[in-house]
């Protein structure tokens, strides 16, 4: 990965200006292709000049299993980790016309942690390339008063459209559609972030 603050070009980012973008990996089953994807995207947008990215992998953290009473150290890091985000990439299969259960305990383990910041997403599977599972996301974070973008980066037949290095055998068409939802991104995080520091949300 690119260290922070750095632009794989050798041109230094301006820390300042950074936009934290946690990009959150639902899927923890094991033999998940989750893994390919997400290293192909968090690399894209950790080129992008605008962009600190955290990679937040739910198959990495050790949340409880049963949701406790009050909160758990390991709760409490992972919420911060929402917390100091600006903006979100879902990465979601779909798992018979839904999103993994992982990920929706995950996104409900939080709160204001997801208040008046933008969502994007990028899913995969078969013939629907998991658009049905972003459909119901976006429901939910609508619920959670978040921002979710327009674009969206799908792979249909996910599994014959990525070589064997994990990089998308055909990347012109995947690249350009993740530049356009993370412009977007970037767009409402800037937006929703500013309107954060002149009126609080209630």
């Amino acid at each position: 990965m690119v260290p922070q603050g750095s632009h794989p070009e050798g041109k230094p980012k301006m820390s300042e200006d950074l936009l934290r973008l946690g990009v959150i990996v639902g899927s923890t089953r094991e033999g998940r292709f989750a893994g390919t994807v997400a290293g192909w995207f968090a690399g894209l947008a950790e080129q992008h000049p605008e962009l600190d990215v955290d990679l937040i992998d739910l198959a990495e953290l050790e949340l409880p299993a049963v949701h406790p009473a009050g909160p758990t150290p390991e709760l409490t890091a992972y919420t911060g980790r929402l917390a100091a985000a600006d903006a979100f990439v879902v990465i979601t299969p779909e798992y018979n016309h839904g999103y993994p259960a992982s990920l929706k305990y995950a996104i409900d383990t939080a709160g204001a942690e997801w208040q008046t910041k933008p969502v994007g997403f990028v899913s995969y599977g078969g013939i629907s390339g998991g658009l049905r599972a972003v459909e119901q996301l976006r429901q939910v974070f609508a619920e959670l008063h978040a921002v979710t973008v327009r674009e969206t980066v799908s792979f249909h037949g996910v599994y014959d459209r990525f070589d064997e290095s994990g990089n998308p055998k055909d990347e012109t068409g995947p690249a350009g559609a993740a530049k356009l939802m993370l412009d977007q991104v970037v767009w409402w995080a800037r937006a929703t972030k500013e309107a954060r520091i002149r009126r609080p949300y209630r």
